[in-house]
């Protein structure tokens, strides 16, 4: 259930009307607009049957959630959200860039990449630490390793950090060193794992998952929110069908879908949704004409010799056109895109 308040609503009021719902045994979630603000109730909304919401002083209207995502629904909240990520924010006008390799490794690559992709434009540095691999011999990753590693490059070149985080027992080491904490495709329905983060006050970027449909998305991030944590990114990243031709299916439609029933960004994956590298671009080119508030590529110094995701992974030439590519279609659709260093 949703309670709008009246327009010029005072402090006050407000207090009261949270208190008097918070009385009842439910919890409260503001979310304030520019001339009105929504309260949501959380919990056991049978409480609240008999009770005349509607002579609480302050309360304009009142109205029933349907959809079982309350916190994530457009209705909890008409207006966008916007999740700060360094200098700027996912969801508002501009399109943000994030970019990096799919693993942290030994030596400079990691440096040379996060230089590069600043001065291209990028407006984060994504690089995995921990890895979840299908299999138990390939590369898992430099763990803490690579996350001091992420850190002392995020100190040179003041890029702020997009890292993964697999397991619970995780989530304050990586939440120490991390700016943004990234839940994978197959984590998304790691409900201990959805709780744990959802308890930081620290962005968290979800992943659809490969068999997930969306309202599987939506709730995975229903229970990061029912936490106190709204800074909820989601990312579209293709799914798992029959075809052989790419790696994942990318879900075109998810993007428009989503910006219709929720309030929060949405960004796209085009690097695991193609796995070619030569699929990066137009999947891209498609995501920002579906209404994608930024995306997550895959950038190495020398894709051959990458530990893992090579396949999709732009070199640096590759990466300086692909963001050339990107300004017309960002124009199109009356966005901005952060200029060349």
């Amino acid at each position: 259930m949703i309670i709008v308040t009246k327009k010029g609503v005072t402090q006050d009021q407000l207090d009261h009307i949270r208190e008097r719902i918070e009385s009842l045994g439910l919890r409260t979630h503001m979310s304030r607009g520019e001339s009105r603000t929504v309260i949501g109730c959380l919990g056991d909304e049978s409480l609240l049957e008999h009770v005349p919401l509607l002579s609480i002083p302050g309360v304009e209207a009142v109205h029933q959630v349907l959809k079982p995502y309350k916190l994530a629904s457009r209705e909890f909240s008409p207006e966008p959200t916007e999740v700060p990520l360094g200098d700027t924010a996912i969801g508002g006008n501009e399109l943000v860039v994030i970019a990096g390799p799919c693993s942290v490794e030994p030596g400079d690559m990691l440096s040379s990449t996060a230089r590069h992709i600043r001065a291209a434009g990028a407006r984060a540095l994504r690089g995995g630490a921990f890895k979840p691999r299908s299999s138990p011999y390939s590369f898992q990753g430099m763990a803490e390793d690579g996350l001091k590693m992420l850190a002392d490059v995020r100190s040179e070149t003041g890029l702020p950090i997009v890292t993964e985080v697999m397991d619970t027992r995780q989530v304050d080491l990586v939440a120490s060193y991390a700016d943004v904490l990234q839940i994978g495709a197959r984590n998304m329905q790691n409900f201990s794992l959805l709780t744990e983060v959802g308890r930081l006050r620290r962005p968290v970027l979800l992943k659809r998952g490969m068999s997930a449909t969306l309202k599987d998305l939506l709730l995975a991030a229903e229970y990061i929110m029912s936490q106190g944590n709204s800074d909820v990114i989601l990312c579209e990243r293709g799914i798992r069908t029959f075809t052989t031709e790419t790696r994942n299916t990318f879900d075109l439609a998810a993007i428009p879908v989503l910006k219709r029933e929720t309030h929060l960004p949405v960004i796209a994956d085009p690097s695991h949704a193609g796995g070619r590298r030569h699929l990066v671009a137009p999947l891209s080119y498609a995501a920002i004409a579906a209404g994608a508030d930024g995306l997550i590529v895959e950038v190495h110094p020398d894709p051959e010799t990458a530990t893992s995701d090579g396949d999709q992974s732009l070199d640096f030439a590759e990466f300086d056109a692909f963001m050339d590519g990107l300004r017309p279609f960002v124009v199109a659709v009356k966005r901005g895109l952060a200029a060349r260093a």
